[in-house]
């Protein structure tokens, strides 16, 4: 096996001493079957980033996190990458104009979907009407919107073929984020919209009972901003198809920030993953490395391995530099930043020597601050096969000083 047990989490890759803490404080709260870091961990809020919690009959509102139903599309083109390279510039410049990053819309597009009238909206209605008029009021404004941080939409070549992919990567938005943190005001005794302490980093996750009225409810709202983060992964695809004028004619579609329902070894349990990507046997995912490295599409392997793992694997590169630490600290009344290890010509040099064709992006998203992405997938080689790798020609992200509370 290529995982160790450290008392009694199993970690993949090289152990991260503070995600190891929280994982740690993970398996010893509540009724955990199983805790997990997969080769991309490191610290987030109550549960590690990479990291998988299995229970017996609970939900962790704070281990879905905050950015419900964060996840990943990504489309195989009929195109190939020698029919847009002369006017890749002017596409990405369409891209970038189009399509709205940060916290606005840049169009006035209004998108609507059939999701408004589901009846889980019923939850909120639950809590208040003023809950349930403003969540969907904002879920309305905000479809079909990517957000800052990591989100992006990402043109790609197949290695080999060379074939045009796209991929996006953003989840629930101002919903998702609202819904995460009214049930944690809702766990501790506050009202849903009540403005919240804020997590610690290392404090023990909350939970809630999923037999219980609340844990039946978050459960129903988590579900319902994973239905609304694929409608508007599903929007974004189909703008930058039209873009592009093309059709596709292969897709892969994953939360990574999401609870399920399964059954593993004739029990149902609650897998509950930040940042870690399905991988059932002949599952499909797309893995994002940085904007300087490649990206994969994987199966998921029948290995004992991965029965291992729950069926879970990594979502990404894995960070080995905050934000922070990377852009500096940003003075919103100035909008200055200050301390950063890495500078924007650092980063220019890097992804344009990777022949990458950049709109937006601070230096918080630069290759530097990413693992590579070959190191992670070989610790999981034993549970998931790389069925096509990608390089990434078109990148596009939030611009570097763009403030967004509701990013990763």
């Amino acid at each position: 096996m290529a995982y160790q047990n450290i008392n009694g989490v199993l970690v993949w890759g090289t152990p991260d001493e503070g995600a190891l803490a929280q994982a740690k404080t993970c398996a010893e709260t509540g009724n955990v079957v199983q805790t997990l870091l997969m080769a991309d961990h490191h610290k987030g809020y109550s549960q590690p980033i990479g990291g998988v919690v299995v229970y017996d009959g609970q939900i962790s509102p704070s281990g879905v996190g905050y950015d419900i139903a964060c996840g990943n599309k990504a489309v195989r083109t009929l195109l190939t990458a020698e029919d847009i390279k002369p006017r890749l510039a002017r596409i990405m410049d369409e891209i970038a104009r189009k399509i709205s990053f940060g916290v606005g819309r840049v169009n006035q597009e209004k998108v609507d979907h059939e999701l408004f009238d589901d009846p889980d909206w019923d939850v909120y209605k639950t809590v208040g009407r003023q809950e349930h008029d403003k969540l969907k009021t904002l879920a309305r404004a905000q479809l079909g919107t990517v957000g800052s941080g990591n989100h992006f939409v990402d043109l790609f070549e197949e290695a080999g073929t060379g074939r045009v992919w796209i991929a996006d990567h953003f989840g629930s938005r101002g919903f998702g984020h609202k819904t995460a943190s009214g049930f944690i005001n809702l766990a501790a005794g506050r009202e849903f919209l009540a403005n919240a302490p804020g997590e610690k980093m290392d404090q023990p996750p909350v939970l809630l009972d999923l037999c219980s009225e609340l844990g039946d409810m978050y459960y129903r709202a988590m579900r319902l901003a994973g239905r609304y983060a694929y409608a508007g992964r599903d929007y974004m695809m189909r703008q930058v198809l039209a873009i592009l004028g093309t059709e596709a004619d292969l897709e892969v579609h994953n939360h990574h920030n999401y609870a399920w329902k399964e059954t593993h070894s004739g029990k149902e349990v609650v897998v509950v993953c930040k940042g870690a990507t399905p991988s059932a046997p002949g599952q499909t995912g797309f893995i994002g490395g940085s904007m300087g490295d490649i990206s994969v599409i994987v199966k998921g392997k029948d290995s004992i391995e991965n029965r291992e793992t729950y069926y879970s694997t990594v979502h990404g590169a894995g960070r080995i530099m905050s934000r922070t630490q990377a852009a500096g600290k940003m003075n919103w009344k100035t909008r200055t930043r200050s301390g950063g290890q890495i500078t924007t010509k650092q980063m220019l040099d890097a992804v344009q020597a990777f022949g990458v064709e950049l709109r937006g992006a601070g230096t918080d998203e630069s290759p530097f601050v990413y693992r590579k992405l070959q190191e992670v997938l070989d610790a999981h080689a034993e549970t998931i096969e790389v069925m096509h790798v990608l390089k990434p020609i078109g990148v596009c992200m939030a611009g570097a000083d763009e403030f967004d509370p509701y990013k990763d």
